[in-house]
Protein backbone atom coordinates (compact mmCIF):
# COMPACT_ATOMS: atom_id res chain seq x y z
CA UNK A 1 0.00 0.00 0.00
CA UNK A 2 1.28 3.33 -0.48
CA UNK A 3 1.21 5.67 2.92
CA UNK A 4 0.31 9.03 2.45
CA UNK A 5 2.86 11.81 3.71
CA UNK A 6 1.48 14.66 6.33
CA UNK A 7 2.75 17.68 4.66
CA UNK A 8 0.06 19.98 4.07
CA UNK A 9 1.61 20.59 0.12
CA UNK A 10 5.00 18.85 -1.15
CA UNK A 11 7.74 20.46 -3.11
CA UNK A 12 7.13 21.32 -6.46
CA UNK A 13 9.45 18.64 -7.50
CA UNK A 14 7.78 15.83 -6.00
CA UNK A 15 4.30 17.45 -6.77
CA UNK A 16 3.33 15.05 -9.34
CA UNK A 17 4.05 11.98 -6.75
CA UNK A 18 2.56 13.13 -4.64
CA UNK A 19 -1.01 14.08 -5.93
CA UNK A 20 -0.78 10.13 -7.98
CA UNK A 21 -0.53 8.62 -4.15
CA UNK A 22 -2.97 10.70 -2.54
CA UNK A 23 -5.94 9.52 -5.42
CA UNK A 24 -4.44 6.13 -4.59
CA UNK A 25 -5.16 6.12 -0.84
CA UNK A 26 -7.29 8.76 -0.89
CA UNK A 27 -1.61 11.93 6.57
CA UNK A 28 3.47 11.88 9.35
CA UNK A 29 -1.73 11.54 9.51
CA UNK A 30 -7.59 10.73 6.14
CA UNK A 31 -10.95 12.47 6.84
CA UNK A 32 -10.76 13.90 10.43
CA UNK A 33 -13.13 16.12 11.90
CA UNK A 34 -10.55 18.57 13.69
CA UNK A 35 -6.54 19.36 13.25
CA UNK A 36 -4.06 17.52 15.37
CA UNK A 37 -7.49 15.49 15.29
CA UNK A 38 -9.32 15.55 19.07
CA UNK A 39 -6.83 17.77 20.41
CA UNK A 40 -6.88 21.25 22.01
CA UNK A 41 -5.72 24.47 21.34
CA UNK A 42 -2.34 25.72 22.65
CA UNK A 43 0.53 28.33 21.78
CA UNK A 44 4.05 28.51 21.15
CA UNK A 45 4.52 29.72 24.88
CA UNK A 46 3.59 26.52 25.78
CA UNK A 47 5.69 24.77 23.27
CA UNK A 48 8.33 27.59 22.23
CA UNK A 49 10.08 24.97 20.43
CA UNK A 50 7.79 24.66 17.73
CA UNK A 51 8.51 26.09 14.45
CA UNK A 52 5.83 26.43 11.60
CA UNK A 53 8.33 25.49 8.05
CA UNK A 54 6.76 28.13 5.51
CA UNK A 55 7.58 28.93 1.99
CA UNK A 56 9.18 31.89 1.02
CA UNK A 57 5.66 33.50 1.31
CA UNK A 58 5.43 32.38 4.95
CA UNK A 59 2.56 29.60 4.44
CA UNK A 60 2.91 26.87 6.74
CA UNK A 61 3.16 23.63 5.17
CA UNK A 62 5.35 21.30 7.96
CA UNK A 63 6.65 21.65 11.28
CA UNK A 64 9.53 21.46 12.70
CA UNK A 65 11.32 21.72 16.66
CA UNK A 66 14.29 23.59 17.39
CA UNK A 67 16.95 21.62 19.11
CA UNK A 68 19.22 24.40 19.52
CA UNK A 69 19.25 28.09 18.02
CA UNK A 70 20.04 27.61 14.91
CA UNK A 71 19.06 23.75 14.11
CA UNK A 72 15.69 22.52 13.32
CA UNK A 73 14.43 18.70 13.17
CA UNK A 74 11.59 17.94 10.62
CA UNK A 75 10.66 15.11 7.77
CA UNK A 76 12.75 14.65 4.71
CA UNK A 77 10.00 14.36 2.95
CA UNK A 78 9.19 18.01 4.26
CA UNK A 79 12.42 19.58 2.28
CA UNK A 80 12.74 16.92 -0.91
CA UNK A 81 12.65 19.41 -3.79
CA UNK A 82 12.85 22.52 -1.57
CA UNK A 83 15.81 24.93 -1.70
CA UNK A 84 17.46 27.02 1.04
CA UNK A 85 16.25 30.09 -0.92
CA UNK A 86 12.31 28.66 -0.95
CA UNK A 87 12.22 27.88 2.92
CA UNK A 88 11.97 30.12 5.68
CA UNK A 89 11.42 28.67 9.70
CA UNK A 90 8.62 31.04 11.83
CA UNK A 91 9.30 30.47 15.62
CA UNK A 92 6.81 31.88 18.27
CA UNK A 93 3.97 32.42 16.10
CA UNK A 94 1.14 30.45 17.67
CA UNK A 95 -1.16 31.75 14.95
CA UNK A 96 -1.00 30.99 11.12
CA UNK A 97 -1.90 34.68 10.24
CA UNK A 98 0.38 36.04 12.99
CA UNK A 99 3.06 38.61 12.20
CA UNK A 100 4.73 38.23 15.63
CA UNK A 101 7.84 36.02 16.33
CA UNK A 102 11.02 35.27 14.27
CA UNK A 103 11.69 34.67 10.78
CA UNK A 104 14.44 33.03 10.03
CA UNK A 105 15.84 31.74 6.16
CA UNK A 106 17.66 28.86 6.05
CA UNK A 107 21.60 28.21 5.01
CA UNK A 108 21.72 24.84 5.12
CA UNK A 109 19.22 21.48 4.64
CA UNK A 110 20.40 18.23 5.36
CA UNK A 111 18.25 15.37 4.26
CA UNK A 112 19.12 11.82 5.20
CA UNK A 113 20.91 10.63 2.35
CA UNK A 114 19.01 7.38 2.05
CA UNK A 115 15.79 8.92 2.11
CA UNK A 116 13.45 7.77 -0.70
CA UNK A 117 9.99 7.23 0.74
CA UNK A 118 8.27 7.70 4.31
CA UNK A 119 7.26 4.08 3.96
CA UNK A 120 11.05 3.14 3.79
CA UNK A 121 12.11 5.30 6.67
CA UNK A 122 15.18 7.33 7.37
CA UNK A 123 12.35 10.22 7.30
CA UNK A 124 14.45 12.87 9.51
CA UNK A 125 16.09 16.34 8.37
CA UNK A 126 18.08 19.11 9.57
CA UNK A 127 17.73 22.67 9.33
CA UNK A 128 20.43 25.41 9.48
CA UNK A 129 18.87 28.68 10.35
CA UNK A 130 20.42 31.96 9.02
CA UNK A 131 19.32 33.40 12.45
CA UNK A 132 19.19 32.59 15.82
CA UNK A 133 16.45 31.60 17.50
CA UNK A 134 15.48 33.23 20.75
CA UNK A 135 13.49 30.52 21.99
CA UNK A 136 13.94 27.15 24.54
CA UNK A 137 14.84 24.31 22.95
CA UNK A 138 13.80 20.69 23.10
CA UNK A 139 15.96 18.04 23.99
CA UNK A 140 15.83 15.13 22.31
CA UNK A 141 16.47 11.42 23.14
CA UNK A 142 19.32 9.61 22.93
CA UNK A 143 20.66 6.28 20.98
CA UNK A 144 19.80 4.08 23.94
CA UNK A 145 16.65 5.42 25.24
CA UNK A 146 15.22 2.59 23.48
CA UNK A 147 12.39 2.06 26.17
CA UNK A 148 10.76 5.70 26.07
CA UNK A 149 8.74 3.65 23.25
CA UNK A 150 6.97 0.97 25.17
CA UNK A 151 3.67 0.00 24.18
CA UNK A 152 1.10 2.04 26.01
CA UNK A 153 3.27 5.09 26.74
CA UNK A 154 1.92 8.57 27.03
CA UNK A 155 2.88 10.61 23.71
CA UNK A 156 2.07 14.28 23.08
CA UNK A 157 1.67 15.46 19.41
CA UNK A 158 1.33 19.48 17.97
CA UNK A 159 0.70 21.08 14.82
CA UNK A 160 -1.43 23.40 12.47
CA UNK A 161 -2.45 20.63 10.72
CA UNK A 162 -5.67 20.31 8.13
CA UNK A 163 -9.04 19.77 9.53
CA UNK A 164 -9.93 17.17 7.47
CA UNK A 165 -8.14 15.65 4.49
CA UNK A 166 -7.41 18.29 2.04
CA UNK A 167 -9.44 20.83 4.11
CA UNK A 168 -8.73 23.77 5.69
CA UNK A 169 -5.72 24.47 8.41
CA UNK A 170 -5.78 25.24 11.68
CA UNK A 171 -5.21 29.03 12.43
CA UNK A 172 -4.16 28.26 16.21
CA UNK A 173 -1.28 25.69 16.78
CA UNK A 174 -3.30 22.58 18.72
CA UNK A 175 -2.07 19.71 20.74
CA UNK A 176 -3.24 16.08 21.85
CA UNK A 177 -1.86 13.30 23.27
CA UNK A 178 -1.84 9.71 21.97
CA UNK A 179 -0.43 6.38 23.27
CA UNK A 180 2.60 4.47 21.59
CA UNK A 181 1.64 1.32 19.66
CA UNK A 182 3.46 -2.23 19.78
CA UNK A 183 5.64 -2.77 16.76
CA UNK A 184 3.71 -5.91 16.24
CA UNK A 185 0.21 -4.13 16.23
CA UNK A 186 1.50 -1.29 14.26
CA UNK A 187 2.87 -4.42 11.44
CA UNK A 188 -0.39 -5.67 11.74
CA UNK A 189 -1.66 -1.95 10.12
CA UNK A 190 0.42 -1.16 7.84
CA UNK A 191 2.60 -4.53 6.97
CA UNK A 192 5.83 -4.59 5.11
CA UNK A 193 5.39 -0.45 4.98
CA UNK A 194 6.39 -0.43 8.99
CA UNK A 195 9.97 -0.57 9.37
CA UNK A 196 10.28 -1.04 13.11
CA UNK A 197 14.01 0.46 13.38
CA UNK A 198 13.01 3.71 11.92
CA UNK A 199 9.45 3.76 12.66
CA UNK A 200 7.03 3.86 15.75
CA UNK A 201 3.22 4.22 15.83
CA UNK A 202 0.75 5.98 17.94
CA UNK A 203 -2.88 6.49 18.25
CA UNK A 204 -5.76 4.97 19.59
CA UNK A 205 -6.98 1.30 18.75
CA UNK A 206 -10.83 3.00 18.19
CA UNK A 207 -9.34 5.95 16.08
CA UNK A 208 -10.37 9.94 17.04
CA UNK A 209 -6.72 11.68 18.01
CA UNK A 210 -4.41 11.56 15.55
CA UNK A 211 -1.82 14.67 13.69
CA UNK A 212 -2.87 14.72 9.94
CA UNK A 213 -1.88 16.68 6.32
CA UNK A 214 0.42 20.10 7.76
CA UNK A 215 1.63 18.51 11.11
CA UNK A 216 4.49 16.59 9.19
CA UNK A 217 7.95 17.58 10.51
CA UNK A 218 6.24 18.42 13.85
CA UNK A 219 7.28 16.55 17.09
CA UNK A 220 6.33 13.12 18.96
CA UNK A 221 6.85 14.22 22.28
CA UNK A 222 7.63 11.85 25.28
CA UNK A 223 8.29 13.06 28.56
CA UNK A 224 8.71 16.33 27.29
CA UNK A 225 11.38 15.11 25.08
CA UNK A 226 11.37 14.71 21.32
CA UNK A 227 11.03 10.90 20.55
CA UNK A 228 9.79 11.15 17.54
CA UNK A 229 8.38 13.20 13.66
CA UNK A 230 5.53 13.44 12.49
CA UNK A 231 5.65 11.30 9.61
CA UNK A 232 2.84 9.12 7.68
CA UNK A 233 -0.40 7.40 8.07
CA UNK A 234 -3.39 6.01 6.27
CA UNK A 235 -6.14 8.84 7.22
CA UNK A 236 -6.65 10.83 9.84
CA UNK A 237 -7.48 9.24 13.11
CA UNK A 238 -9.03 6.19 11.58
CA UNK A 239 -9.63 3.00 14.26
CA UNK A 240 -7.07 0.21 13.12
CA UNK A 241 -4.62 2.71 11.93
CA UNK A 242 -2.31 5.10 13.98
CA UNK A 243 -0.34 7.88 13.05
CA UNK A 244 3.45 6.88 12.09
CA UNK A 245 6.47 8.56 13.58
CA UNK A 246 10.20 8.36 12.72
CA UNK A 247 12.09 6.92 15.52
CA UNK A 248 14.17 9.71 16.93
CA UNK A 249 16.43 7.21 18.76
CA UNK A 250 17.59 5.70 15.64
CA UNK A 251 18.87 8.71 14.11
CA UNK A 252 20.02 10.28 17.37
CA UNK A 253 23.61 10.10 16.85
CA UNK A 254 23.34 11.54 12.85
CA UNK A 255 21.20 14.18 14.33
CA UNK A 256 23.96 15.18 16.56
CA UNK A 257 26.59 15.43 14.11
CA UNK A 258 24.30 17.79 12.06
CA UNK A 259 23.26 19.80 15.40
CA UNK A 260 27.17 20.38 15.89
CA UNK A 261 28.10 20.91 12.89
Amino acid sequence: MFGLTRARRTAAAAATVAAATALLTAPAAVAAPQPVVGGTTTTTTAYPFMMQITDASQNQFCGGTLVSPTKVVTAAHCMVGETTSSVRVVGGRTYLNGTNGTVSRVSRIWIHPGYTDVTNGDDVAVLTLSTSMPYTTAKYVTSTQTSVYAAGTTARVLGWGTTSQNGGSSNQLRTATVPTVSDSSCAGSYGSDFVASDMVCAGYTSGGVDTCQGDSGGPLLIGGVLAGITSWGEGCALAGHPGVYTRMATFSNLVTAQVNS
